[in-house]
């Protein structure tokens, strides 16, 4: 697996050889902006409105807003005075249990790979099991690209997986919401369909099962336009009228029954009607 940073992960006085990996990406399509005229991409200038000229990169300074239109001007020297030490360590400095961290902290997800030399891995594969055993995570800290990081080491299958954690200045307050959320009440009657909806639609999640499908409309628009062909505009779509919530609900619950017997009738052997799609794909012009 390619790595992006090697260093090594430590508690009390053991270090272990570590890897972190990306265990994600992105597949969206991306663009660039082009003169309609020519198709030759746009170079983006440095302009100066008050000189009215472009200015050169050394010409150019960082500066902090104190207020508006007044600048702190910030050279390099400034914040290397405060620059973090590069390090090549991810420090343990707790364990906690791990449903104690919300989801709302996570910002991205890392595999952490174990070290190339079977001797090395034993570290490795002894923090993971334990942490398997006692159901625990560690929360840790680590210098990546030049920025304080704190992360959140968990076992994911059989490997560790770190997450990039926000800190807690970072996170907004929801007190607002759930204000509101207080001071409004809602009716057995409405209660009881609500949770009819939400039993209709329990299942387990596979990843498998869900696609991007603008995404792959996206491309498919972006092949035919390739081929030559025409992009026809699509219909306009109407917009949902105004319904009463219990008989939105009550419409909701009927149609999971009519899926339930749509489905247990494909098990059978009869064949189901596809599900009707929210977007169609583009058309292509007569």
């Amino acid at each position: 697996m390619r790595t992006i940073w090697n260093g090594s992960l430590s508690f009390g006085l053991v270090n272990i050889p570590i890897g972190l990996a990306l265990a994600t990406q992105r597949s969206d399509v991306s663009f660039r902006t082009l003169h309609r005229e020519c198709g030759t991409p746009i170079k983006q200038k440095r302009y100066c409105p008050r000189h009215e000229r472009d200015v050169d990169a050394d010409e150019l300074v960082k500066g902090w807003e104190v207020a508006k239109g007044q600048f702190v001007l910030v050279e390099d020297a400034d914040l290397e005075s405060v620059a973090l030490q590069r390090s090549q360590s991810i420090e343990i400095v707790r364990f906690v249990a791990l449903d104690q961290v919300d989801p709302v902290f996570f910002d991205r997800t890392y595999y952490l790979a174990p070290a190339s030399a079977p001797a090395a891995r034993r570290p490795y594969v002894l923090l993971l099991r334990a942490m398997q055993e006692s159901g625990m995570a560690a929360i840790g800290k680590f210098v990546l690209w030049g920025k304080e990081n704190l992360c959140l080491i968990r076992s994911h299958g059989d490997s560790l997986a770190l997450e990039t954690l926000f800190f807690g200045e970072d996170v907004r307050s929801r007190a607002e919401i759930e204000e509101a959320v207080e001071e409004t009440d809602v009716k057995k009657a409405e209660l009881e369909l609500a949770r009819q909806v939400i039993a209709s639609l329990v299942g387990e999640f596979d990843p498998a099962e869900f696609e991007n499908e603008y995404r792959r409309e996206v491309r498919q628009m972006l092949e035919a336009k390739l081929a030559g062909e025409e992009i026809a505009r699509p219909e306009p779509v109407p917009e949902a009228p105004v319904v009463d919530l219990m008989e939105a609900l009550k419409r909701s619950v009927a149609e999971a029954k009519g899926r339930k017997a749509v489905s247990s009738s494909s098990k059978d052997g009869t064949p189901a009607k596809p599900a009707a799609r929210k977007r169609r794909a583009p058309q292509k012009a007569a």
